[in-house]
């Protein structure tokens, strides 16, 4: 029988109120309300101001644990090598299988990028950039609704390829339960410091630094509504690598795919919370009939029913297109997170994307491959912004900086140039100094 507490929202893009309907389930979920930005704008103004005592008393009201000092929500080596020790056989290989294909993944990722370079131009002066690692950095590890160490793996690993000097891990422990599994991927992924501290209070503490946490030079990985404002408020006195809204699924299928697997598809994302969000585009209206009669019988054995539910029925669609040229057009439109091919010919389709976190081709990619094990980063931009920004990886863990030494020639030619720029933007001093250093000055440097 079908569950009838699964309502899923149809769309057709031949419908008079297409673009009316696609608005409201398109609109952009705020993050970012007042009450939240005025509650983490506290959180952070008294960790900088009174650095430890603020994070323990907030670690005691908001994840109800209580310590005399933040020294006991450090997790030490020992307590990392211990958990990877315990964890039964079979999860220690898969976190390590998972590692190895993630770090060989992002090895090859930091080659293709390149180093640093240089090169002498007509005149003798040197140009060239200097590639340089982040000396440390904080990696945040959710831990509310669900322990994500695929998330240790996908946030440490590339840090640690790139070179960082130090990578600080901080993840929520609710009632002071530390799970197993996230302190044993710390372990394989080379996390150097773990602290058993969440929320906006953790973000402070790493952005601004304490007597017991280090201050970084970037904080990466998602979190709630709460460590999203952090990040974004604590930008510029460190670097983050993006603001990450929830979860997004977008599956195109021709109906080549059995309909049981693209329902599942669209249940792994739709698990993560209620404001997740999954999305079928199809041209065969038979085949979408396919998919929600398995979603329907799928649903009552989900663990996490209630939550996949609420997500469908919140933001979840099946969406009729004309054919897979349009549906390709609206996915380019959507911009999602993670976007499945689940088509003949996939490699064809993705040619025709521009605007995806991740793309998944063919029916034996489930994303889920990607979320644990399959090698490129699951920290993907979301809310549209795969238009103009990336996947994490080894390039958010580097800095480059520019390389210049004018020869006496150069400083001829170019300070000529520089003079005629500065006086024209009326900066005189800008000009001086580019005319002090042309060839009548020779005299004088030498």
């Amino acid at each position: 029988m079908p569950d009838p507490g699964l309502s899923l929202r149809r769309l057709d893009t031949s419908a008079p109120d297409f673009e009316q309907r696609y608005t409201e389930l398109f609109r952009q979920i705020s993050e970012q309300n007042s009450a939240i930005d005025t509650r983490v704008a506290e959180i952070l103004e008294r960790v900088q101001r009174e650095g430890d005592p603020a994070v323990l008393d907030y670690t005691r009201r908001l994840d109800r644990v209580s310590c005399g000092s933040i020294a006991e929500l450090e997790i030490s080596q020992q307590e990392l090598q211990a958990a990877l020790a315990a964890i039964p056989a079979e999860q220690r290989d898969a976190l390590q299988a998972a590692a190895q294909r993630i770090r060989s993944y992002h090895q090859r990722q930091l080659q293709q990028m390149g180093g640093s370079w240089e090169y002498h131009d007509a005149d003798g002066t040197l140009l060239g950039q200097k590639l340089t690692p982040l000396d440390r950095v904080g990696i945040y590890v959710p831990g509310g609704k669900a322990a994500y160490p695929s998330s240790v793996l996908m946030n440490a690993i590339p840090a640690h390829v790139a070179g960082v000097g130090e990578i600080v891990m901080v993840v929520p422990t609710p009632e002071g339960e530390r799970n197993p599994l996230v302190l044993a991927a710390a372990a394989v992924a080379g996390v150097d410091r773990a602290f058993a501290l969440g929320g906006a209070q953790a973000v402070g503490a790493l952005a601004f630094g304490t007597a017991t946490i280090p201050k970084v030079d970037k904080i990466t990985g998602p979190g709630n509504a709460y460590v999203a404002a952090a990040k974004r408020r604590v930008f510029g006195v460190c670097g983050i690598d993006m603001i990450a809204g929830p979860s997004e699924i977008l599956v195109i299928a021709d109906g080549s795919t059995p309909a049981d697997w693209v329902a599942m598809d669209l249940f792994s994302q739709a698990e993560h919370d209620e404001l997740a969000q999954s999305i079928l585009l199809c041209p065969d209206p038979g085949y979408i009939e396919q998919v929600e009669q398995a979603m329907q019988r799928l649903l009552p054995g989900m663990s996490r029913r209630a939550i996949i539910e609420a997500s469908l029925r919140g933001r979840g669609a099946l969406i009729r297109v004309r054919d897979l040229e349009q549906a390709c057009a609206l996915a380019d439109r959507i911009a999602p997170e993670h976007l499945e091919l689940a088509t003949r010919d996939a490699r064809v389709w993705a040619d025709r994307l521009r605007h995806a976190g991740a793309i998944f081709l063919g029916a034996y990619t489930s994303e889920s491959l990607g979320d644990y094990c399959a090698g490129p980063n699951h920290v993907l931009p979301t809310s549209g912004t795969a238009r103009f920004s990336s996947a994490l990886g080894v390039y958010d863990f580097v800095k480059r900086t520019s390389l210049i030494e004018v020869s006496r020639r150069g400083a001829d030619s170019l300070g000529r140039i520089a003079s005629v720029l500065g006086e024209g933007e009326r900066l005189q001093a800008h000009a001086n100094a580019a005319q002090m250093r042309l060839q009548r000055g020779d005299e004088q440097a030498r």
